[in-house]
């Protein structure tokens, strides 16, 4: 009876360890494939996480290099990286600087894109984002006729040399791609303008700003209205009908722009393309936009031309934006804090 009880024990054992072999085996098995998915779930996941890091970083690049407003950045931070060293100017442009932080309450700024369409841009892009609406004479006249009336009404053929900027343009189709121009200022304007909440504006802002191509219909077309307004001031001088703005005597004075085809072909076609507005046009733009542009001139820092607004004749009730600029050329967005 025992030797029959060991065998029995015996075998059981051995039948339990024959199992345990085998579902070890399994397991083990197991382990080691559940090892492998978790291994390479893991690197699936790491390889995920970088690629959608590389992807975020890859659209925020392409993003600040398309928007042609970037950002606002602290003003002394600024000034630091861009005006190391001990050389006069550096410590010139730091001073300025210091200035408008703790004299002007300049905190913040919004570096624009350095092109020749730069002050442009600046003013433009201050406009819509602050909703300021359509100055008064826009309201009293269709805007999209001004290409029509000059070119039918007054006679103005020589605007078939009209150049948009980098594209060199001119020829008969002038006239066409004005009246596209026109069009894509009169409605971003009305659309940005109407749109009350401030947020949801600067998202608006922020979109149109990084679209060349539109951008640079805007831009055409506020150098086409100053154009208008030179004709219509030449117009009224030769024809004595009433006294015209300072500014305009300021502007026909010049050699280079006696009339308003020498201030096209000399000025107007250029801009955007090769050279920026000088001091004249920019009093132009403030006049024909019904702003007071105020102007932080950096490299003029301790003279009474350090602060200067263009026109400096302007309505109490015209909105004002402001600039800031280290060389008259490329211009900047102040922003205040108080």
């Amino acid at each position: 009876g025992r030797h029959e009880v060991w065998s029995w024990t015996t075998a059981t054992k051995e039948s339990l360890c024959l199992l345990w072999q085998k579902v070890k085996v399994q397991l083990m098995l197991s382990m080691s494939f559940l090892a492998a998915v978790f291994w390479y779930c893991r690197r699936l996941y790491s390889f995920l996480a970088q690629l959608l890091k590389w992807w975020s970083n890859y659209l925020q690049r392409k993003l600040i290099r398309n928007l042609s407003v970037l950002t606002e950045v602290d003003l002394l931070g600024y000034s630091a990286r861009e005006w190391k060293g001990e050389t006069k100017q550096a410590k010139h442009m730091r001073e300025a600087y210091e200035e408008l932080f703790w004299s002007c309450h300049i905190k913040y700024l919004r570096q624009v894109r350095k092109d020749n369409y730069s002050v442009v841009r600046a003013v433009l892009f201050q406009i819509f984002s602050q909703g300021i609406l359509f100055p008064s004479w826009m309201k009293e006249r269709d805007i999209l006729k001004l290409p029509e009336k000059l070119l039918y009404s007054q006679g103005c053929n020589w605007i078939q040399q009209y150049s948009f900027g980098p594209e060199r343009y001119t020829g008969p189709n002038a006239f066409g791609k004005l009246r596209k121009c026109m069009e894509a200022l009169k409605t971003n304007w009305a659309e940005i303008s109407a749109t009350k909440d401030h947020e949801e504006r600067g998202n608006m802002c922020n979109t149109l700003f990084s679209d060349e191509s539109k951008e640079h219909k805007l831009y055409e077309a506020i150098k086409f209205i100053m154009l208008y307004e030179v004709v219509e001031a030449y117009e009224q001088i030769k024809n004595g009908e009433e006294r015209v703005h300072n500014l305009f005597s300021l502007l026909f004075a010049r050699d280079s722009s006696s009339d308003p085809l020498s201030f096209m072909m000399n000025h107007l076609n250029s801009i955007g393309d090769s050279i920026c507005l000088d001091q004249v046009e920019l009093f132009l733009l403030g006049y024909v936009l019904e702003v007071k542009i105020r102007v932080y001139r950096l490299h003029r820092f301790n003279t009474e031309k350090f602060q200067v607004n263009y026109p400096p004749e302007y309505r109490r009730e015209w909105n004002e934006i402001s600039l800031l600029t280290e060389d008259d050329r490329y211009y900047h967005i102040p922003l205040f804090r108080t």
